[in-house]
């Protein structure tokens, strides 16, 4: 597979963190006009009702700067994890979703875990480690851009502050880290220039015959002759007025 086929823009590109970011506001919204509470339906740790948290939870939060904080990062990551891992984006969001929200179940303070803070570290986490992981250099250099905008979130999986889910920060983080080591991604092939290949033979190499041992450039002459086309080269003397044309070939 070749990088054009494989970094290439879609719909999904959009549609997908667009629908995630109107899903989460429309919850909200709802709980405002009808002045209900929905937190109920979160992650209860530890407790057969809390179970239905684990498909919920991400889709409710607590307050406008609650969900305000987890609108543009859920937003940048999903569009990054369906720009540059089209084969798996759906697989790493539905387990990350899962596995994340069990781990949260298990590890929990008893209290409502709400919020879609622990899909965007299971985001985070698995663009970070899979593009390590690939080693392939579009996708490292995407890691590297996730630990610069994002690197400060490494602070929330532990427990530095009483109001903040910490438990699910850190469930997502180690899900997406599980999901970068178990779930396969294709990456395309990148491309190999002649030098790089298996068969590729230094002495056969055209440009480097024109360099020594020691790299010092040996210049060359060569002479170009065709015998099947000998070249002709015509000369024409023009003469003073009233003479005529002198005309001689070489």
């Amino acid at each position: 597979m070749s990088e054009n086929t494989y970094f290439r823009f879609s719909n999904l590109i959009v549609a997908v963190p667009l629908l995630a970011v109107l899903s989460i506001w429309t919850v909200y919204w709802l709980e405002v006009r009808f002045q209900i509470n929905l937190n109920q339906y979160g992650i209860y740790p530890r407790t057969l009702v809390g179970l239905r948290g684990l498909l919920l939870s991400p889709f409710i939060h607590g307050s406008v700067s609650h969900l305000y904080n987890n609108t543009i990062p859920l937003a940048l990551l999903l569009a990054a994890l369906v720009y540059f891992y089209p084969r798996v984006w759906f697989r790493v969001l539905c387990w990350g979703i899962l596995l994340s929200g069990i781990f949260t179940w298990i590890i929990g303070r008893p209290s409502y875990h709400i919020g879609a803070s622990g899909v965007i570290y299971v985001l985070a986490s698995f663009i970070f480690f899979k593009g390590i992981f690939t080693k392939y250099y579009r996708l490292v250099a995407v890691s590297l851009i996730v630990v610069f905008i994002y690197g400060g979130m490494l602070w929330f999986i532990f427990p530095i502050q009483e109001d903040i889910s910490w438990e699910g920060h850190l469930s997502g983080f180690i899900t997406g880290l599980l999901l970068a080591i178990f779930l396969k991604a294709q990456i395309p092939v990148p491309h190999k220039f002649k030098w790089e290949t298996e068969d590729y033979k230094e002495e056969e190499d055209e440009f480097l015959r024109h360099f020594d041992e020691d790299g010092n450039f040996i210049e060359t002459k060569e002479e170009i002759i065709d015998d099947e086309n000998p070249l002709k080269i015509t000369y024409h003397y023009k003469g003073s007025p009233g003479n005529e044309d002198v005309k001689s070939q070489d």
